[in-house]
């Protein structure tokens, strides 16, 4: 069964040059020989990716109340498409449990979306009451080596979030950590310890303390982002067997 989510929900994309990066939120970059401003959702560092001349996909959005026409929903690194919306995966994975595509959720049938838990907002609860599950979703964009990395910037929000899954795990909660590789090829995914070693302590206690985790391998095109294969996820490099490493 195919499961994509259209790139942009406001009609096809247009190519532009990027130029710069004036802070976290917004871009420079040329499109029909003008300078325009876009706004940008992925807070990473992506100094791999956004690097000058690089090709962006630009997604029109004219809401009343924005500074900005435009959003960066992607760019290229040779010639791979690679997502900047980080909300991207949330919407994959809604259309995944709508038709069950995902077959360890499967048979959850009420999914509530910006779910408060204590003083944090997690991206589902699936069900209800004692049998429910926390999910939260995390989109991956970096891959080296063949190995996704996450995350590609130092991320507190993300360690606190792990850390209350896993105290909720430990207590009999379902808890449970998706993440979206917004990339073609990735054999497997590790936390990126030289970029946030806090993260990886904490990916590997909240494993250890019953949070599920999954990793799919899903490739983008212009016409969006389609669910792939799951690849196995490892605490670290070094976990990897040889057969599929080095």
């Amino acid at each position: 069964m195919l499961v994509r989510v259209p790139l942009t929900a406001t009609g096809p994309p247009t190519e532009a040059t990027f130029l710069a990066r004036p802070n976290q939120l917004l871009v420079e970059a040329r499109l029909s020989g003008r300078v325009i401003r876009a706004h940008m959702a992925d807070r990473g560092r992506l100094v791999d990716l956004l690097t000058p001349g690089a090709r962006l996909l630009l997604a029109p959005r004219d809401e009343i109340g924005r500074k900005t026409s435009y959003q960066v929903v992607g760019v290229y690194s040779g010639d791979e498409l690679v997502s900047l919306d980080t909300q991207l995966p949330n919407r994959l994975v809604v259309a995944a449990l709508s038709v069950s595509a995902l077959p360890q959720f499967a048979r959850y049938t009420k999914v509530q979306r910006d779910v408060t838990i204590g003083v944090h907002r997690f991206d589902f609860r699936l069900g209800e009451g004692l049998a429910s599950c926390v999910l939260e979703v995390r989109s991956v964009g970096k891959v080296e080596g063949g190995l996704a990395r996450f995350p590609d910037a130092p991320t507190e929000r993300g360690r606190q979030h792990l850390d209350v899954l896993a105290q909720m795990a430990r207590s009999g909660q379902r808890c449970a950590v998706v993440f979206i590789i917004q990339r073609h090829r990735a054999t497997a995914l590790v936390p990126d310890e030289d970029v946030d070693p806090a993260f990886a302590r904490a990916l590997r206690a909240a494993i250890t303390s019953g949070v599920e985790t999954y990793a799919y391998l899903c490739p983008l095109t212009p016409e969006g982002l389609t669910l792939g294969p799951p690849v196995p996820i490892y605490t670290s490099p070094d976990a990897i067997p040889n057969t599929e490493w080095r």
